[in-house]
C-alpha cells in the first residue's frame, strides 16, 4: 500500500506544539504524516485552533475543531478548585468524554475502507474512548501511565486524594466496559511494562509496546551554543510540587559558581521563588517564566546540563529534547526518566528520600559543573540514544507499520 492510499484520523482532545506536554504528540504525528502525503486529519477542540492554524496553513481543510461546550467551561472552572489528580480524574474526565463525543460524529464523516482512526492521548492507561464502532480499525496510545509516588514521598499527597485516585482506578474497568472504544481497539500501544499492567482489563486487541515521545532533530538541533564550559544548569517544565524543583534549588546551594535558570510557570512560583531568595540563591536562581520551545531550545544550548527532580513524570519529553541536543541530564530514577537514561548517557538519583535527592543532585551537579569532559561525553552518549530510538521519523515508521497491519488481510509482525 502507497502512503497516499492511507488515512489516518487523528482524534485528540487537543493538539499544541506551544504547550508541549501530551498535546505535543498529535501534533506531530499530524505533522509528520503530511510531510509524506498521508492522507491524515486532525480532529480536536478548538483550544487550540488558533496556533494550529499558524502552524498548517496549507492544511485548513485537514483540521476539524469541536466547538467549546458550556458545561465544558463550567466543569473547567470547577475543576480548578480541586487538587490537580482529582480535578483530572473528576471534570477532566467528563471534559473530555463531551469532546469525544462530539468528535465521534466527524469521525464517521470521515471513514473510508481504507482509513485508520488513531487516538494518541489522552495518554493515561485507565482513561476510557468513545471511539468504537467506527466501521473503521481503532489504534490507541502509545500509552504511558500506571505511575505512584516513590514510597519515600506517597505521605507527601493527602490521604483523601490517594483514596479518590485509587477509587478512580479500581472503577476504571466498569467505565471501559461501557465505554468501550478502548476495550475494542484493534491495538492498544503501551510506553513500557508499567502501562501495561495498568491497562482495563477484558482488551481484544492486540497490545504493542512502542515509545510514547519523540524528539524533532531540526527543533532541538545539537552542536549549537556556547563551547565555554560554564556550571549553567536548566529547569524546563510546570512549577507544580510534584515536579520537586525545590530539590535541585536545595542541591544548587552546595554547587559553589552554580546557576539554575527556570523555565515555567505555575502555582509553586511564588513559593519557590521565595525559597530561593530564603537560601540566599536569589541572584543565582532565575525564574523566566513560560518560553516558547524556540526560546526553550537556545537556553538548552547555553546550559552545561538539564535537571528534573520530577517525583511523578510518567514520560518526561524534556529529557528527551535535552539529549537531542547532546546535554546530559541529571534525574530522578522514577517513572519517564528511568526508561529513557542509563548511565552512559545521564545521572539518574534514586528517590529514596528528600534528603538523599538534595545530596545526589547537588553530587551531580558538582561533578558536571568541574569536568567539561563529562558533560561532552555523557551528552554525546544521549545524543546518540535519541537519534537510535527516539527520532520523530522513525517513530512514524513504526506506526505507518500499524496502520497498514490493522487493515483487513493485513497482520503485524
Amino acid at each position: 500500500m502507497r502512503a497516499g492510499d492511507l488515512r489516518v484520523l487523528i482524534v485528540a482532545e487537543h493538539a499544541s506544539k506551544r504547550f508541549g506536554g501530551e498535546a505535543i504528540l498529535p501534533y506531530h504525528y499530524f505533522r509528520v504524516l503530511r510531510s509524506r502525503g498521508v492522507d491524515a486529519w486532525l480532529i480536536v477542540h478548538e483550544r487550540t485552533r488558533d496556533e494550529l492554524i499558524t502552524l498548517f496553513p496549507n492544511e485548513l481543510d485537514r483540521l476539524r475543531f469541536v466547538k467549546d461546550m458550556t458545561l465544558q467551561k463550567i466543569f473547567y472552572q470547577v475543576g480548578k478548585l480541586l487538587p490537580r489528580r482529582i480535578s483530572e480524574a473528576t471534570f477532566g474526565l467528563a471534559n473530555q468524554l463531551l469532546t469525544q463525543f462530539a468528535q465521534r460524529a466527524m469521525v464517521l464523516e470521515l471513514v473510508t475502507p481504507s482509513a485508520v482512526v488513531h487516538q494518541p492521548i489522552p495518554v493515561s492507561p485507565k482513561f476510557p474512548s468513545l471511539m468504537a464502532g467506527l466501521g473503521a480499525p481503532l489504534v490507541v496510545g502509545p500509552m504511558n501511565g500506571g505511575m505512584n509516588y516513590p514510597a519515600a514521598f506517597r505521605g507527601a499527597e493527602a490521604w483523601w486524594s490517594r483514596g479518590v485516585i485509587a477509587l478512580g482506578r479500581s472503577f476504571s474497568n466498569v467505565v471501559n466496559a461501557v465505554l468501550s472504544g478502548k476495550r475494542n481497539a484493534d491495538v492498544v500501544l503501551v510506553a513500557n511494562e508499567r502501562t501495561r499492567a495498568a491497562l482495563p482489563s477484558g482488551l481484544r486487541g492486540r497490545v504493542l509496546e512502542v515509545v510514547e515521545n519523540g524528539v524533532d532533530l531540526e527543533q532541538w538541533p545539537a552542536g549549537v551554543g556556547d563551547r565555554v564550559h560554564e556550571p549553567r544548569f536548566l529547569f524546563i517544565g510546570r512549577l507544580v510540587d510534584w515536579k520537586a524543583l525545590d530539590v535541585a534549588i536545595e542541591a544548587l546551594g552546595a554547587v559553589p559558581g552554580a546557576t539554575l535558570d527556570v523555565i515555567g510557570d505555575g502555582p509553586m512560583l511564588d513559593s519557590w521563588r521565595g525559597m530561593a531568595t530564603g537560601l540566599g540563591l536569589a541572584e543565582r536562581v532565575r525564574f523566566h517564566g513560560w518560553l516558547t520551545q524556540e526560546q526553550c531550545a537556545e537556553w538548552l544550548a547555553g546550559a552545561c546540563a538539564l535537571v528534573l527532580p520530577s517525583i511523578y513524570e510518567c514520560g518526561g519529553a524534556v529529557v528527551l529534547e535535552a539529549m537531542a541536543m547532546g546535554k546530559p541530564v541529571i534525574a530522578t530514577a522514577w517513572g519517564g526518566p528511568a526508561d529513557y537514561l542509563d548511565e552512559s548517557c545521564g545521572i539518574l538519583i534514586p528517590p529514596t528520600s528528600r534528603e538523599a535527592m538534595v545530596s545526589g543532585f547537588a553530587e551531580a551537579m558538582r561533578l558536571l559543573a568541574n569536568d567539561a569532559e563529562a558533560c561532552t561525553r555523557v551528552g554525546e552518549a544521549g545524543r546518540i540514544r535519541v537519534l537510535e530510538q527516539f527520532d520523530w521519523e522513525k517513530k512514524v515508521d513504526r506506526m505507518m507499520e500499524i496502520y497498514r497491519a490493522v487493515l483487513p488481510g493485513l497482520y503485524i509482525v
